[in-house]
C-alpha cells in the first residue's frame, strides 16, 4: 500500500529552497510555502507549490511568531501538516519553536541551539569531547575574569 503524501511547510523568510521544494512535491507531497510577504514576486517554483501563505515582517525584518502559531492553527482546522522545513538557516530557530509548539516531528528548540548559537555548540562539542579552543560564557564576571 501506497504512503499518503505528506504535507510539508517550508519555512524561509529569504528566496532560498527551490530545488528542496520541487524534490519535495516530485516525491508526491504537498509543498505549503510559507514567508514573507516581500517575496511574493519572486521565483518560487509554483508549479510544485499547494498554498502560500504570506507574514508581513515588522521594522526588524522579523516576524510576529504568535501570528505565526494562530495563522498556521487557523490552517490546521483543514489541513493536517506533517512536517516544518526551515529553507534557511536563519529560520532554523523558529522552525524549532513551531515544531515543539504544534508537536510536529523534528527538531526542537534545544536541539536547534547547536546550529545558530555559538555557547551552545561549544557546550556541546565539549561534552561530546572534541577538542575546542578554551572559552568561558559571557554570564559570570568573575568566572570572565579567571579566563582572562
Amino acid at each position: 500500500m501506497a504512503k499518503p503524501p505528506l504535507n510539508i511547510v517550508c519555512i524561509s523568510r529569504f528566496f532560498k529552497g527551490k530545488a528542496f521544494i520541487q524534490a519535495a512535491h516530485a516525491a508526491g507531497n504537498n509543498v505549503y510555502l510559507l514567508t514573507s510577504s516581500k517575496l511574493k514576486d519572486k521565483d518560487w517554483p509554483w508549479e510544485s507549490i499547494t498554498d502560500t501563505f504570506y507574514m508581513e515582517e515588522d521594522e526588524r525584518e522579523r516576524w510576529n511568531m504568535e501570528h505565526v502559531e494562530n495563522g498556521l492553527a487557523y490552517r490546521m482546522k483543514t489541513i493536517k501538516f506533517d512536517l516544518f522545513v526551515a529553507l534557511d538557516d536563519f529560520d532554523v530557530e523558529k522552525v524549532a519553536r513551531l515544531r515543539e509548539h504544534f508537536r510536529i516531528p523534528g527538531m526542537g528548540e534545544t536541539t536547534a541551539r547547536y546550529f545558530r548559537d555559538k555557547l551552545a555548540m561549544r557546550v556541546k562539542a565539549q561534552e561530546e569531547g572534541i577538542p575546542i579552543p578554551e572559552f568561558t560564557p559571557l554570564f559570570n564576571d568573575d568566572a570572565i575574569h579567571r579566563f582572562t
